[in-house]
């Protein structure tokens, strides 16, 4: 509440750009800016340096397919490979795209670009990224069910998306890959909604002729409950919106919610959705603690999440 005497207000002050320059810097002089989205990302990046030095606090990451598809994979794969969170969730897309570009290029695009042309000419639309279509689909189908066939001589006959993530990752043995650097640092990947992409359908696929295949998804709540339950405190960076935001916010309502949060998003939030919903809705839900750290950015991650995360390893964290 503002004091009659505004004595609790403090003013605006202006971004200074001195040299030397660095990201850190020009972030930590957004908090003073009074400056709209410019605030919250330099209040999200406070909250995120105090949740990695927080050692009681367990910090998920959590993100859909889309930007996996872009170079913010690697700046993803940065974070995972210094250990800066100890849980992924994300979805079944991002398995897609982390291996198919492995195994192939995305390249360059644009959102004007004819799709009618590209459909003709063998090529996938991805926003402004263009997938080759036998660089996703077909090299998928080639390369993973010779991986699953590896599993099954091996006797596996179920397992977890936290598993198979964790084997994908041995698999290809590529420090490009998120699951590669999630494997290495013994990071659980958790995909809640494994069937909805390439890697699922593979899946599906080698089930067919191998019925005794399964995935056990209650397997994989089983290690999340292991995880909350054994959790002093909780944080988490949340970018976009969809299963793999609820599953965090889901998950943490059972400890009686976040204790810092961050949340990155494009949505709206007057239609209702949870991809729109501002962190703070989650509050009411007992999904983030009522005096928890928490801030929503209003912002594109491809745009965003590279300064932030440089930001977070210029200070130090590694």
């Amino acid at each position: 509440m503002i004091k009659k005497d505004s004595s609790d207000l403090r003013p605006v002050q202006d971004i200074k750009l001195k040299k030397p320059f660095s990201i850190s810097k020009i972030i930590n002089e957004m908090r003073y800016s009074g400056g709209f989205v410019g605030r919250n990302l330099a209040n999200g990046v406070e909250i995120l340096r105090d949740m990695i030095k927080d050692q009681s606090c367990t910090k998920f990451l959590s993100f859909p397919a889309a930007p996996i598809a872009s170079g913010l994979r690697g700046v993803l794969k940065e974070a995972v490979r210094r250990k800066l969170f100890d849980i992924i969730i994300t979805t079944c897309g991002t398995l897609d795209h982390d291996l198919a570009r492995l195994w192939g290029d995305y390249y360059e695009g644009s959102f004007e670009l004819d799709d009618r042309m590209l459909f003709k000419k063998g090529y996938h639309r991805l926003g402004n990224i263009i997938v080759p279509r036998e660089t996703y689909g077909p090299m998928l189908e080639k390369q993973l069910q010779h991986f699953f066939n590896r599993l099954y001589d091996e006797g596996i006959r179920e397992l977890s998306s936290v598993e198979l993530c964790k084997r994908l990752g041995q698999y290809v043995n590529d420090e490009r890959s998120i699951l590669y650097w999630a494997y290495k640092n013994n990071i659980p990947v958790v995909i809640p909604g494994l069937t909805d992409g390439a890697v699922g359908s593979q899946i599906w696929l080698f089930s067919q002729i191998h019925r005794d295949f399964k995935i056990d998804i209650l397997k994989d709540e089983e290690i999340l409950s292991d995880i909350i339950f054994k959790s002093k405190s909780t944080g988490a960076l949340i970018i976009g919106g969809g299963i793999s935001k609820h599953h965090v916010l889901w998950w943490n309502q059972f400890r009686g919610g976040l204790d810092y949060a961050v949340a990155v998003t494009t949505a709206i939030e007057y239609d209702g959705s949870l991809s729109g919903a501002q962190i703070k809705e989650a509050i009411s839900w007992g999904k983030v603690k009522v005096r928890a750290r928490q801030v929503t950015i209003h912002g594109e991650a491809t745009a965003l999440l590279p300064f932030m995360v440089a930001a977070l390893i210029e200070k130090g964290h590694s």
